[in-house]
Parts: C-alpha cells; structure tokens; sequence
C-alpha cells in the first residue's frame, strides 16, 4: 500500500472517529473573559459557567433589569406603549450613551423603550425611569425589589442606567442570566425592539424636527444568525459587558460575559458560547395536551374533579442520553377530599430517564368544588331515591 493511499485511509479513519464522538465529550471553549455564564432559557439549565456568581459592576447590561421593570408595569396596565413620556432636564443631562432627547421632549413610551434596548440611551433610561416611578431614585428602589423578589442575591443598583462606577451597583454573570430569563420568557415581545439593527426616530422640539438613526450596539445582530438580542454594556470599570440571547432549533440560549478585555472579545466569547451550548444539546419537550382522568372527591357537592397539567414539560440534555427513552409515570392519590379550589395541585407527571427523576408537572383541579353540607346530601339520597 503506497504512501498516500495510507494517508487518506487514516484521515478518513480519524474523521469517522470524531464523528463517533457524542458532542458533550467535547470541553466547553476558552473563553478570554473572567466571568461567564451559559443558561437555556425555558429550563434555566446552566450548561456551562465561570465566576458566575463573582460580583462585578455591570455597565449598560443594567438595563436588562430597567427593561424588566417598564415592561412589568406594561404588563399590568399602569402604563401602555402609547403613553407619553416627557423628557426633564435631568434625563437630559445623561452623559455616556445617548440618543439626546431635549429638555421637555415627548416620545410615546414605546420610541423611549427603542431607545434603550437598541441604542443603550441613558437620557431614554432615565425619562423612562421618572415616567414611572416619578424619579429615578425610586425607579432604582423598584429595580432592587424586583431583584430581590428574584433571589438575586450578588445583585445591587444605584442608578438605572449603568453609568454609576460605585461599589454598591454591581450584579453577577449568573443573575444577570436569571433576568435575562425572567425578561424574554416573561416578555417575549422586547425582541420586537432587541432585533432592531438601525431604526429612525423623529425628534420633535421647538427648535424644529429632526431625524434621529438609532444604531444598534449588539455586533452579534450581524455576526451571528441565531441572535435575538439582548444587552451590551462597557465602562472602564466594569470593561465590555454582554447578554446574548439565541435561538435556534427551538433551544433559546442566553450567554452572558463580564469584564472581557475587548468590544470584539465579548463579542466573539458569546459566540462561542452560543456555537458550544447548541452543539451539546438535546431538548426533549412533552405539551401535556392530553386528557386526564377526573378523580373521585370524598365530602364534596359534586363526586369526581376534572383535572389538567400545570404546564408542558421540558428538559434540556447536554450528556447524549437517548431522550425517547423518557419515562412519564401519572400520580395521582385514590381520591381528594373536598373543598378544593380550582388550581389547586393534586397530582404530578413524574418523568425519567435511565430510571433517575428528571423533572415533573403539577396536575391540578380544573374546577372548585365546595364541602357538601346536610342538605346537599339529602339532595343527594332523594336523586338516589327517585332513580331506583
């Protein structure tokens, strides 16, 4: 056998090799920045991290939690998309990144939330702030009780923005990945406004009206296909900052890198993240779309409850197991004993996989059903009664 004949054999010999090599033997990637973190976002399983829970300043990735808390008051009516927001002097005089808004400037709520998520404006950040809660202070004191409802324990803001260098506004890699979580499960439609690439706005002062470009400062919108958003953030303390949403075969990825030394750094160091998480993993998801038996209720006015799943289940993979192998048990006790609420848990789903729990959903009651008093069981020995 000639000597390029043996080559080719064993290149080929090596490819198929690696081939037979399941993706999660591969070690995560060097990453130049001190502290990061991988997250899938509907499971919030951690694929890989470092110093995750190191507490570092944050920069303009502040937002994300700005962000969270516009969008919870949206949510809950207090305010819409369309309402007016006035720019004050003091949000006017934001330095760092700005889309300089004037003094006495109107945009609609939804141009302020542009924006901050596309541009990084601090000037939009702090008019959207004092809209809200009337001044930025207690704008930030809504942003620490939000933290804190969220266990974000290595978690503390001084302003809304990011632009303080104080000891006391820091966040972690890893609770900067639960907010981002929180954001994107809970509000979905900010990628409406974290996809943007560049977007006009119209100032409208008395000095005139003016166009205005905003211009993303997520690179990754076009270096990486799969990018949905989400924040960047740099200042000489906390250096470049980024909270990197993905999506892709349905599996949304958030990776989040602080204090890498370099724009392109934190940039590329995400990427490789992304590229890493997607090539380990395995989602397996069940919509529990099924119907459940009722089950009997003991002391009740009505004898047997309806039942559905809390949620669909879900579960993220990064070992290779073979995941049609999963094992879902129903349980549910023999009866209930009444009253019982609508929503109220009886049951579980209980999945496996090689025998080990992986996961479970609730069942709960679909109906209410109030403790029988004397007269319903009289009603109900005369119905007995009168069928015999």
């Amino acid at each position: 056998m000639n000597k390029c004949l043996k080559a080719a054999l064993c290149y080929v010999m090596c490819f198929i090799f690696l081939l037979m090599i399941p993706a999660h033997a591969f070690a995560a990637p060097a990453i130049e920045a001190p502290s990061y973190i991988l997250m899938e976002a509907s499971t919030g399983q951690i694929i890989c991290e470092q110093n995750a829970e190191e507490r570092r300043s944050p920069a303009s990735i502040t937002k994300i939690m700005t962000l969270l808390v516009i969008f919870d008051h949206i949510g809950t009516g207090r305010v819409r998309l369309d309402s007016e927001v006035m720019t004050s002097a003091y949000a006017k005089s934001m330095g760092g990144s700005q889309v300089f808004l004037e003094e006495g400037e109107i945009q609609t709520l939804e141009t302020i939330i542009k924006c901050i998520a596309v541009a990084s404006g601090n000037d939009a950040s702090v008019a959207a702030a004092e809209f809200i809660a009337g001044s930025e202070e207690e704008f930030v004191n809504l942003m620490n009780k939000r933290a804190e409802d969220m266990g974000l324990t290595n978690t503390h803001f001084v302003d809304c923005c990011g632009l303080s260098d104080s000891d006391e506004h820091y966040t972690s890699a890893k609770d900067v990945a639960i907010m981002s979580r929180e954001l994107i499960t809970k509000y979905p439609q900010v990628f409406d406004y974290t996809k943007i690439w560049m977007e006009d706005i119209v100032h409208t002062t008395p000095q005139g009206t003016s166009n205005f470009t905003l211009s993303s400062t997520n690179k990754l919108l076009k270096m990486y296909e799969w990018t949905t958003g989400l924040k960047t953030g740099s200042t000489s303390k906390a250096l470049y900052c980024l909270s990197a949403t993905a999506s892709k075969d349905n599996i949304d990825m958030i990776a989040v890198i602080m204090g890498s030394p370099s724009n392109k750094t934190r940039f590329q160091d995400a990427m490789a993240l992304l590229n890493y998480g997607y090539s380990v993993s395995a989602l397996y998801e069940d919509p529990n779309e099924e119907t459940l038996p009722s089950i009997p209720v003991k002391g009740g006015v009505q004898e047997k409850a309806a039942l559905v799943f809390k949620e669909p289940f879900r579960y993220l993979d990064i070992t290779g197991s073979d995941l049609s192998s999963i094992e879902k048990t129903i349980s549910l006790p023999p009866e209930i004993q009444a009253p019982v609420n609508r929503g109220d848990a009886v049951g579980e789903a209980v999945y496996k996989l090689g025998g080990q729990r992986i996961g479970s959903v609730s069942i709960l009651s679909d109906v209410t059903i109030e403790k029988a008093g004397y007269k319903d069981y009289l009603i109900r020995v005369w119905k007995l009664f009168c069928s015999l």
